[in-house]
């Protein structure tokens, strides 16, 4: 698999980025067509005095001094992204469900498997993409996209101020204590990284035979892998979490074994809309949740 990166800078204007790419990276004999392509999926850079961003016109027009970056990654360029399914168009901005692995955000290298540019390359009217919140490659469900600056700052503050709820469903391996009402919840409060963090499970599910639990977790914070370490640190771990908990094998219909997907799903989002102030609840459809039944009859 070829990958290299180079960076050049530009002497003159009498030359077009195909024109200098292709000369740059001959030794590689990449045809324009995937050099073409490569920039369209988001491997090409341009630098132009502080600033440096992400650009996809073949025809853009370059300033001597400019600097082109341009980050080839056959590996990374040849993947399909998985298929989001939109929720919801505000306008302003729009709610997606991400399925298990999409990227929220891209890197360097490229970003057509990201949540956002599926959203700004599938979404009519086209608008522009902005993430104002995460979830992991790993995990599943509601995500929202911002389509301006204006709307990026808004949720950025909502988000700072807490004042969106977040609700998770996870499949862990064990059961919550019997004590556990489904109402209050277990609150974990272990520190996450040295930094504060706070958790609620409610037990929804079990299935008693496999020792499997479907939980909803309502979380107050936001560290990083946060519902995972706390499902892990009272010793439920989450189902196919290879990092902390679970790398759990089932056996297919065919016999052949393979890997479950990370159990955990973001299923609801609700906050006061920014823009006309009323209350916004949006949930994923039942067919798109979790489903203890089916997991169950997966695992061996």
């Amino acid at each position: 698999m070829i990958k290299f990166e180079r960076h050049i800078t530009v002497s003159s204007n009498d030359k077009n980025i195909i024109e200098i790419l292709a000369e740059a990276c001959k030794e590689f004999s990449l045809s324009n067509a995937l050099v073409k392509s490569a920039i369209n999926k988001g491997a090409l850079w341009l630098t132009r005095g502080k600033y440096t961003q992400r650009i996809r016109k073949v025809k853009k027009s370059l300033l001597p001094q400019d600097v082109l970056n341009f980050y080839y990654d056959e590996r990374v360029l040849s993947q399909e992204p998985p298929q989001a399914l939109l929720i919801a168009d505000v306008e302003q901005y729009s709610v997606w469900y991400k399925p298990y692995g999409m990227l929220s955000q891209g890197s360097k290298w490229s970003d057509h498997c990201t949540i956002a540019r599926w959203s700004e390359t599938t979404l009519l009217p086209q608008r522009p993409a902005f993430i104002v919140h995460r979830l992991d490659r790993a995990a599943s469900g509601l995500i929202i996209i911002a389509h301006s600056k204006k709307a990026a700052q808004a949720f950025s503050k909502i988000f700072e101020h807490h004042q969106l709820e977040k609700i998770y469903h996870i499949i862990v391996h064990g059961v919550l204590p019997a004590h556990v009402d489904e109402n209050i919840g277990l609150e974990i409060v272990t520190n996450i990284d040295d930094k504060s963090a706070k958790s609620t499970f409610y037990p929804l599910e079990i299935n008693p035979e496999k020792q499997l639990s479907l939980i909803k977790v309502k979380i107050e914070t936001g560290r990083k892998h946060q519902i995972r370490k706390h499902a892990a640190s009272i010793n439920l771990p989450v189902v196919g979490d290879r990092l902390h908990g679970d790398n759990t094998i089932v056996l297919s219909n065919d016999g052949n074994s393979e890997e479950v997907n990370l159990q955990l799903c973001a299923v609801q989002l609700s906050f006061i809309c920014p823009f006309d102030q009323k209350e916004k609840l949006f949930e994923l459809p039942t067919q798109l949740k979790l489903s203890l039944t089916e997991l169950s009859k997966r695992l061996t």
